[in-house]
């Protein structure tokens, strides 16, 4: 026999928590499933294990899409001040970064627990540990049935997040259910990922591994500022991230290593210093010694200014203000913190996140094409479209 419920939600994440949450609190009788033994993983060991909960800055511009207004209605239903009135009144200590970031001053743990609380108070029975196996809709109900027992509904909500980090459980299962009733995909691929080179430019790195700078880093039309690190791996540091996110294979990234030193892309080497001076001495008062010395070397510029050509030195500004690479790839979904692509919003209600080919069917969070840049927009996508789900499912 099917276990009837008003809303059942597959995915105990962010999005799927507040959307069980805000359904149970409004006195639907819901069941929360997750295929995970382990509750809310993927918030746990967020910003460090601190959770990069969202962002005050919040707004469409944050957001990659096919669709670019459609995360506005529900990012104005619920806004980052939504969220942190609820942390507010749980009496929940937060703190801002930088850039708008807010992270727990305890821990992840704190709203891991905040959400089971919410979940618990609003009489929602959730299912760790237990696999969808099949869906299924007849007439004005789905059916949903798992490796332990068989549930059915009038709302079904998929808040499976994207593909993003498997090692804790990320799968295709969302795509595959919204191939199912009728919906498309975008085009999925790593975001916030690591970008890859060839063995030249890995060496390179790896010589100046440790060393950080505020850069800026462009590709695709698009450039993101911020900390830029030198790895043994190639280069990170949330510039790089944000950027891969946009990056399409075989195409170039430009690099400004020294954008708050300058007052134009031009180093004018000239204006700094007298021309008895190395030139890597000189580069040094803009850029670590360590990466001028390697960059000065690979030039052939390991002599005084006085003796370098005028060519040299443009040859110079070049590299330091606008270096173009071509990355190989990106690390992949293994170490991707999201997915850029998913479910198509062309067939969603930017309202509700319903279906509009299958009524009672709602799709939330990461699984959705719409993807946050670095520093807690992807959560607040999650806590959005979540409770708005949560209101209408």
């Amino acid at each position: 026999m099917d276990l009837k419920y008003d809303v059942v939600i597959v995915g105990a994440g962010a999005a799927g928590s507040i959307c069980a949450s805000e359904a149970g609190g409004r006195g639907r009788r819901v069941r929360l499933i997750d295929h995970s033994k382990k509750f809310g993983e993927k918030i746990r060991i967020s910003g460090g294990g601190r959770c990069n909960f969202t962002n005050i800055h919040c707004g469409p511009e944050n957001f990659i899409s096919s669709n670019p207004h459609f995360c506005k209605s529900a990012l104005t239903q619920f806004a980052s001040k939504h969220f942190t009135d609820i942390l507010d009144t749980a009496e929940i200590p937060y703190h801002e970064k930088h850039s708008g970031q807010l992270f727990c001053d305890n821990s992840s743990r704190d709203i891991l627990n905040l959400l089971l609380q919410k979940i618990t108070e609003n009489k929602v029975e959730l299912s760790l540990g237990e696999s969808v196996t099949k869906i299924e809709k007849t007439n004005d109900r789905y059916r949903i049935y798992t490796d332990i027992a068989c549930y059915s509904c009038t709302s079904l909500v998929i808040a499976t997040g994207g593909l993003s980090i498997p090692k804790i459980g990320a799968t295709k299962f969302g795509h595959e259910i919204a191939l199912q009733f009728g919906h498309s995909l975008v085009s999925t691929k790593p975001g916030l990922v690591p970008l890859t080179f060839d063995t030249a430019l890995l060496k390179h790195c790896a010589d100046l591994s440790g060393i950080a700078v505020e850069a800026i880093v462009s590709c695709e039309g698009y450039s993101f500022s911020g900390g830029l690190l030198f790895t043994h791996r190639g280069l990170s540091g949330p510039s790089v991230l944000q950027v891969s996110s946009y990056w399409q294979s075989n195409k170039p990234v430009t690099i400004n290593l020294a954008p708050l030193r300058s007052d134009s892309q031009k180093l004018n080497l000239h204006n700094l210093s007298k021309s008895n001076k190395l030139v890597k001495n000189i580069l040094g008062q803009l850029i670590p010694q360590r990466l001028a010395t390697s960059i000065c070397a690979q030039m052939n510029l390991d002599k005084k200014l006085g003796e370098a050509t005028e060519t040299l030195i443009g040859s110079l500004d070049e590299r330091v203000c606008a270096w173009t690479i071509c990355p190989t790839g990106t690390e992949g979904y293994r170490t991707a913190e999201v997915t850029v692509g998913g479910v198509d919003t062309a067939n969603l209600s930017s309202k509700t996140m319903e279906s509009s080919i299958h009524q009672g069917l709602y799709f939330i969070g990461e699984v959705i094409d719409v993807t946050g840049h670095l520093g807690g927009h992807n959560f607040q996508w999650a806590w959005s479209s979540g409770w708005v789900a949560g209101q209408n499912a």
